[in-house]
């Protein structure tokens, strides 16, 4: 029943992604003619809700999404974006090369997400974009590990991507993302190593149904803690949530290097 199965989401997803490239065009040739789009972000949500179930994705909400936080999260796969998508109108921030991806980064770009130069100085700039997306209202999300785990441990998370939760009024929102379940976490999911979209998609596609746990945990409100100590923080509530051993925080201090 997999073949069969494989080929039905494929057509789907296939007609999912000409309705969200037309529904991206239109809202292009608005935008040329000066028209605001207040919809975009709720059709986007909806894609990527729509996307998840045409994958054949069961996702399991625990907690309450907060708008207007920096969101954090911990990185398995391709797929966290459009489980995190479906849940809440929101941003991503990306490594700058997707940007130049065909389709996909004209698609990325259209629905807002924030770009970043891998190992470039731009912390500061960075800080003041994202903190003027969540101050307006919206929600920013970040992938502090920097890329993708196998959904058994946490890597470590980069300091840098919490500098703007230093700004005045920005509340932090961990998020664990884990598919599976603690007894039996999913192999399949995982984006590592040498997978690619060719090889790994198929399997997602074969999958009779894969399941997926979203917690949203209280936000914290940062005050005068650091970035490293917020980091620390932010991935021991995460790997609480997992079921992972948290790592002791580090020593308070006040400097903002990272």
């Amino acid at each position: 029943m997999s073949l069969p199965r494989a080929i039905w989401r494929s057509a789907r997803i296939s007609e999912h992604l000409l309705t969200g490239t037309l529904i991206t065009a239109l809202v292009a040739l608005l935008r040329r003619l000066g028209l605001a789009c207040r919809w975009y972000p709720r059709a986007t949500r909806w894609w990527h809700g729509r996307l998840c179930r045409a994958l054949g994705l069961r996702i399991a909400v625990h907690g309450q999404y907060q708008p207007g936080t920096l969101l954090v999260a911990n990185h398995v796969s391709w797929l966290d974006i459009p489980v995190l998508g479906a849940q809440g109108q929101l941003a991503f921030l990306s490594k700058a090369e997707i940007r130049t991806w065909p389709l996909v980064g004209w698609l990325a770009s259209m629905s807002g997400t924030l770009f970043i130069e891998r190992g470039a100085h731009q912390a500061g700039d960075l800080a003041a974009r994202i903190a003027a997306r969540v101050g307006s209202g919206s929600s920013v999300l970040v992938f502090p590990e920097g890329t993708t785990s196998d959904g058994q441990a946490l890597r470590r998370f980069h300091p840098r991507l919490f500098a703007a939760a230093q700004q005045p009024g920005i509340r932090v929102q961990p998020v664990a993302v884990r598919y599976g379940s603690n007894q039996a976490p999913d192999s399949i999911a995982p984006f590592v190593g040498d997978d690619n979209l060719l090889t790994h998609l198929p399997r997602i596609l074969r999958h009779p149904h894969l399941a997926v746990e979203v917690h949203f945990l209280p936000p914290l409100v940062p005050g005068h803690r650091d970035r490293r100590t917020l980091a620390a923080q932010t991935q021991a509530a995460i790997a609480v949530a997992l079921g992972e051993p948290a790592a002791a925080p580090p020593p308070h201090h006040e400097a903002t290097a990272g």
